[in-house]
């Protein structure tokens, strides 16, 4: 064991007689608790703003796609520019490195009406080559038909919201209307009911047959609004949409129609959302640097007066031959040993918050405002690892300069230091 490592265990566990070191115990006391308390609100931080956007993200995500594949045009009239997604073209898309799943989905704007309400909907079809995981996952009444791009059922599920503002409820028939040239108007019966809290979607969107939608849009089967793409990673799939780009540059649609490949995060519906909750990556830089500011002023602090209460100990230990870097070790031992004692109450208090809420989730959220019920958490063992790194390193390079203060103690003088 070298020498400053020595000498800052006795440090740690000397017993102050009478009279001595009354300042130091309740400065090491607010440095631990320094310390505690700012690793315990970063880990506790970076959980609910991953565990945010995580949850945001994957309902959007959900409800579509990571990659779309449509005419731009079709965001204001989804009939009216439709995409040929036949079988080479689906081929060419599916063998994109990164890709795992294809979805044609067609939509038709029209109107949802009872004897006393109705409501403006784009209703979306899809077929049996959509991945219904996420819309199964949201339903709160009812069931989820097998939807078919090859023949109508004339089953529907739409949003709990719009059923509320309708009065209707699963088992009931209502009535459709689709505006061109003539009034189209279909019967459909309420299969389900979900509620995905995404008001840009809840509001709007009703599930039915792709082959319906065809049907009313006076399409071919291979024709549809939009080709859905997911990715194996949506953190990586800007790879993938490059290659369906360039893809895209090269492709002639037999409908003269221009389709371009965009991400999820560019489609007018969703960008907002992505925008809003990247913010969030700001909010945790603030909350991280004003807690490691809070952990190094109290460590710093702390160690000041550590070594002014150990002036005499310090003048006696020169004398008989210590070195002014031997002592400054000394005391950074010291220091890292109090950081070290912080940082496991901290781990404990902010892993214990993490789980707590994870388990039985206390804190509660209005759906209507963070498209969530509860506030999510997630913290990820590499942003376990690099929080504690960060807290342990950056206080213990902060606390350098102070050390210098061992220093300035001369031996002569310090004996004599009351």
């Amino acid at each position: 064991m070298s020498f400053s490592l020595f000498l800052a265990r006795r440090f740690r566990t000397a017993r102050p007689t009478s009279g001595q070191h009354k300042s130091s115990a309740p400065a090491v006391t607010v440095a631990t608790a320094g310390v505690a308390v700012g690793l315990a609100v970063m880990l506790v931080a970076v959980a609910v703003a991953k565990g945010f956007q995580q949850e945001v993200r994957n309902k959007i995500t959900g409800f579509g796609s990571h990659i779309e594949v449509l005419d731009m045009a079709s965001f204001q009239s989804p009939e009216d520019f439709p995409v040929v997604a036949d079988k080479p073209f689906l081929d060419t898309l599916v063998a994109v490195p990164g890709v795992t799943h294809l979805q044609r989905v067609s939509q038709k704007m029209g109107i949802l009406k009872t004897n006393e309400h109705f409501t403006a909907i784009c209703l979306k079809g899809v077929g049996e080559d959509f991945d219904a995981s996420f819309m199964k996952s949201s339903l709160v009444a009812g069931e989820w038909p097998a939807f078919s791009d090859k023949a109508s059922s004339n089953n529907i599920v739409l949003s709990k919201r719009m059923a509320t503002e309708l009065g209707l409820r699963v088992g009931q028939r209502v009535y459709a209307y689709f505006f061109e040239d003539v009034v189209k108007m279909r019967r459909f019966t309420i299969c389900g009911l979900y509620d995905t809290n995404l008001s840009q979607f809840d509001g709007l969107f009703v599930f039915a047959d792709r082959h319906t939608v065809s049907q009313l849009n006076g399409w071919q089967p291979e024709k549809c609004s939009t080709v859905e793409i997911l990715t194996h990673d949506f953190d990586r799939s800007d790879a993938p949409l490059e290659q369906i780009r360039q893809i895209m540059r090269h492709h002639t649609d037999t409908a003269h129609a221009q389709p371009v490949a965009l991400s999820v995060r560019q489609d007018p519906r969703a960008a907002s959302t992505f925008q809003w909750i990247d913010l969030l990556d700001f909010d945790i830089v603030v909350v991280l640097v004003l807690m490691l500011l809070v952990a190094g002023f109290t460590m710093i602090s702390g160690m000041l007066i550590l070594i002014l209460e150990r002036v005499q100990t310090i003048g006696v230990l020169k004398a008989v031959g210590a070195t002014d870097m031997q002592l400054r070790r000394s005391f950074l031992w010291l220091a890292t040993m109090i950081l070290g004692r912080g940082m496991l109450i901290g781990n404990a208090l902010g892993l214990g918050l993490i789980l707590i809420q994870h388990l039985w989730a206390p804190l509660r959220l209005d759906p209507a405002s963070y498209y969530v019920e509860q506030v999510p958490v997630l913290l990820t063992p590499w942003w376990w690892l690099a929080l504690n790194a960060a807290t342990l390193l950056l206080t213990v390079a902060a606390l350098i300069l102070p050390s210098h203060a061992v220093s300035r103690v001369q031996p002569a003088k310090a004996i004599r230091f009351e």
